[in-house]
């Protein structure tokens, strides 16, 4: 069997572009007519432009739908090739109807559901990937989608209440900024035109408004490209291992963000391990897929140790326990689960239970946080209009 990849047209004139195992190009090229494509270019390689464009990629959303229809499907006694053809016919986006039909046409080619999901590594990631082939090897694929369908549902709802908690004091610390730059930068140099008689004594609130007022005038774009150049800067070096690594150390540390970032990785990584552990995958393997499901990489780095840990026969919460990194009730509860050998439930549970505290804990950062961003902004507002009073004042007493 050879791997074909091709460029075709539907009957509606969008263009499609996929892979087909077969035996031959003639076989190819009657599969494509069969399903209705008429091919522009196929071959063994991948031909240029074969590759979905950068700027309209496949988005979580469209993962879930696809997990949540797949589930449905073969609950309902659907094969699984059926239901693949059944999922790219209700998937919307183009994207996502090329991918599914590479997975299905690697499918009908004798592969695995999971090596063929495996073959989309942007798409689905390591989690998926093996809970699809545990769930092959035990026979119970829908209830794996159903699995993967509700862990997706729970992560993307917890990271839309941080996203969404977190947009008004973004927004509010970007407008408040711009609003003192504007003041310094247009409102204030107007002003400043009262004061050209220099035999008039300015307030020294008033000199100091009017000195920054000057550098923002003289450099205020310059300042701006300035820190533009140092996020640019600051955000390729987080992008580096030994960045990233300091960066998610430091956020750790921040008081409340890192209580509630500490939380969220936790709630994370208790969901996937649940996911994995009720679907007979080995413990040491489901650590290693949940270590590369974290997104902090201290927290994940440390779950190296727990593996090893548990390989010498010590259990997981005592080594869990050991690494500091993750909150002292997940080891507790986990030590119960291990006494009653009922570790998928007792994750579960641990999942629940942090879902509901980084909540409670993004909610403690955000209600501080935004009174003390109003507060001083307020601070920086209100001394520069108190200089500007003071300055009409001195010139009210000097008119007298």
């Amino acid at each position: 069997m050879t791997t074909f990849h091709y460029r075709a047209v539907a009957r509606d004139g969008r263009p499609r572009a996929g892979t087909l195992t077969m035996a031959t190009r003639e076989a190819a090229l009657a599969e494509l007519r069969r399903q209705g494509l008429t091919p522009v270019d196929l071959g063994t390689s991948a031909p240029k432009g074969f590759a979905l464009p950068v700027w309209r990629t496949v988005s979580r959303k469209d993962v879930r739908f696809f997990t949540q229809e797949m589930a449905t499907l073969l609950s309902s006694g659907v094969p699984l090739d059926r239901a693949l053809t059944i999922a790219t016919e209700l998937t919307e986006r183009d994207e996502m109807k090329v991918i599914i039909g590479e997975v299905l046409q690697a499918v009908k080619g004798g592969k695995p559901l999971a090596d063929a999901l495996a073959g989309q590594p942007k798409v689905f990631g390591e989690l998926f990937v093996n809970m699809v082939r545990a769930g092959e090897a035990g026979g119970s694929l829908a209830l794996v989608f159903e699995r993967l369908a509700e862990y997706e549902r729970s992560s993307d709802d917890l990271r839309g209440y941080v996203i969404s908690a977190i947009v008004y004091p973004a927004l509010l610390a970007v407008v408040g900024a711009a609003s003192i730059f504007v003041l310094l930068y247009f409102v204030v140099p107007r002003f400043a035109t009262m004061f050209e008689d220099g035999r008039m004594q300015i307030p020294l609130p008033t000199q100091i408004m009017l000195t920054l007022s000057q550098v923002t005038t003289d450099y205020g774009l310059l300042l701006l490209a300035v820190v533009a150049a140092l996020g640019v800067g600051l955000y390729s070096y987080i992008q580096t291992p030994a960045g990233r690594a300091q960066w998610d150390a430091l956020q750790l540390r921040i008081p409340l963000l890192g209580d509630a970032v500490r939380k969220a990785e936790t709630a994370r990584f208790a969901r996937a391990m649940s996911t994995l552990i009720s679907n007979s995958v080995p413990l040491v393997q489901a650590l290693g897929i949940a270590a590369r499901v974290l997104t902090n990489t201290q927290m994940a780095g440390s779950l190296d140790a727990v593996a090893q840990g548990v390989k010498r026969g010590e259990g997981l919460a005592g080594p869990l326990e050991r690494s500091h990194q993750f909150p002292p009730l997940a080891s507790h509860l986990l030590a119960v689960g291990e006494e009653t050998g009922q570790m998928d439930q007792m994750f579960t549970r641990m999942a629940d239970i942090y879902d509901a505290d980084t909540r409670a804990a993004v909610k403690r950062f955000t209600s501080l946080f935004e009174p003390l961003l109003i507060l001083v902004m307020g601070l920086v507002v209100g001394a520069l209009i108190l200089s500007m009073l003071l300055a009409i004042t001195s010139i009210n007493e000097v008119g007298i």
